[in-house]
């Protein structure tokens, strides 16, 4: 009875948040970018919930369970990755005006360079975040209620297209706001159970091997070598966190630099938790459970055999706060990308009520094609949180290198970016089919079965580092520069306040202490 009155409370809140902002949202700033009126404690939950999504709950404790803690690598390089956004990216993007990142690249560089990254992102978005969330969300449901997959992940999607359509980016970000606290609250509880049942980290030290707790590993270890982990999870993390529309769109509603910066501060200092009460949970259940821990069902099994009743209803709000949360920014950041980059430039004289509606619509459809889309995401790999990870990672290193050179540096050009975008989706693509033919379909591919062996995260360094060479050499033939002001000015430094920097060494600090005790 308690857990059900849990739930209905929580749906409730949702709905409620939701539906009230749908009534405020009048011109299409209000509606894809919230009016700029959000300030940065919405604004870094916005981006914790937006990011922790049920592949979370599932790939990260499943992958602990697998290795131990070294796929907290992801959470604790974000941080990093946070820092970056609020220091380096966020001025240039609120100076600019944009409301997408596409947008972006075609003011620093050309049309050319938008079309790309609006197909790419939206193409990444229904295949990869949406999918990936559902099929985490309905492991999750399955194992722990046992409800039925398709009729739970269709009401889901129903449930979250509808405050979205209605309500704009200020629907997303606030119930965001409360959904962020449930999930770590949910999570946070569970952990410390977990842990008081384990005997703490003695018992985990005790029942798993020394290497569990190393989240510096050899060069050659095959899934998280150190300069994978080191220097490939910040090259993928800064097109994530700093390029990619549904994190950066929370950054462009607010009304200044600084309230954008310290929101990406708070959500910094946030990334420090999910090694704990997400990644733990895994080798918690691998301590207590270990014939029958087998990776993804290391979380559902802790919330099967651990929970009581009461809390069980706020481990499933949690659940369901972590798949709507995520699933609300991708919908939001497609109609966003839908309606001003591609219906906005065939109709340049549109009114804001049009914009608004073209947006609803464009969410409508996304809602509609991740439905049909729902019979084909059991064929997932179940090494889910990898999976995406490695998708990302050949996607995003030639669109940080684009992003990165062209903010960093005034000679980037527009036929370097668009040569360094193509080329690098080329590899990343030619790479991802490669694992696809040995990995899915069994091929023996010869000598190339050494390039699917190779880890995708000291992949995407090389690739990153090819991107780079491409930028800089390609600008150097000889085209017209840019606009410069969408670049950093090196004689003014980057500009900031006294108590932004101070944060921002305290949390690094912490950071680096954490790698350097779990080395």
């Amino acid at each position: 009875m308690l857990d059900t009155a849990i739930l209905v409370a929580y749906f409730a809140v949702t709905f409620a948040v939701g539906f009230y902002f749908s009534r405020k949202e009048r011109t299409s700033r209000d509606y894809f970018l919230a009016g700029q009126h959000v300030g940065w404690f919405a604004i870094g939950a916005s981006l914790f919930s937006a990011n922790i999504g049920s592949e979370h709950f599932i790939g990260l404790a499943g992958s602990g369970a697998a290795t131990g803690l070294a796929v907290g690598c992801y959470e604790w390089s974000a941080s990093f990755c946070l820092f970056i956004l609020g220091w380096v990216f966020v001025p240039h993007y609120l100076r600019s005006g944009v409301f997408t990142m596409p947008e972006f690249l075609e003011k620093r560089f050309s049309p050319q360079c938008c079309t790309y990254l609006t197909w790419v992102s939206l193409f990444a978005y229904v295949f990869t975040k949406i999918s990936v969330a559902l099929f985490a969300g309905g492991i999750l449901i399955r194992e722990v209620f046992g409800w039925d997959y398709y009729t739970t992940a269709i009401l889901l999607v129903l449930a979250t297209g509808a405050y979205t359509i209605f309500g704009g980016l200020a629907a997303v970000i606030y119930t965001d706001l409360v959904q962020a606290f449930i999930l770590i609250g949910g999570a946070a509880v569970l952990t410390w159970i977990g842990l008081d049942k384990a005997g703490g980290f003695e018992g985990l030290r005790a029942a798993l091997p020394p290497d569990f707790f190393h989240m510096v590993k050899p060069v050659s270890d095959a899934g998280y070598p150190w300069p994978g982990t080191i220097f490939g999870t910040i090259v993928l993390g800064i097109w994530y966190w700093c390029t990619d529309q549904v994190i950066v769109q929370r950054t462009l509603s607010a009304p200044n630099v600084h309230e954008a910066r310290k929101g990406a501060f708070f959500c910094a200092a946030l990334k420090i938790l999910p090694v704990f009460i997400l990644v733990l949970p895994g080798l918690i259940a691998k301590t207590l459970w270990p014939n029958d821990v087998t990776g993804d069902n290391a979380y559902p099994l802790l919330v099967l055999r651990l929970m009581p009743p009461g809390l069980k209803g706020l481990m499933v709000a949690a659940l369901l706060a972590a798949l709507m949360s995520s699933l609300s920014a991708v919908f939001n950041s497609c109609s966003t990308l839908i309606t001003m980059d591609i219906y906005k430039k065939w109709h340049p004289d549109a009114a804001e009520s049009k914009l608004v509606n073209v947006g609803r619509w464009s969410t409508a459809g996304i809602v509609v094609l991740s439905i049909l889309w729902i019979p084909f995401i059991s064929h997932l790999n179940n090494q889910v949180y990898q999976y995406l990870q490695s998708v990302q990672a050949y996607v995003g290193a030639p669109i940080t290198a684009a992003f990165l050179v062209g903010v960093l540096w005034k000679g980037a050009t527009a036929r370097a970016a668009f040569t360094t975008l193509v080329v690098g989706g080329l590899l990343g693509a030619a790479r991802f089919t490669l694992d696809i033919l040995h990995n899915a379909l069994k091929w023996d591919l010869g000598p190339l079965n050494d390039v699917v062996t190779f880890s995708f995260l000291n992949f995407s360094l090389i690739v990153f580092a090819l991107c780079l060479a491409i930028m800089y050499f390609v600008s150097k033939a000889g085209e017209a520069v840019g606009p410069e002001h969408l670049s950093i000015d090196w004689s003014r430094g980057i500009e900031g306040r006294r108590g932004e920097v101070i944060y921002t060494g305290v949390v690094v600090s912490i950071i680096v202490g954490l790698w350097v005790h779990f080395a």
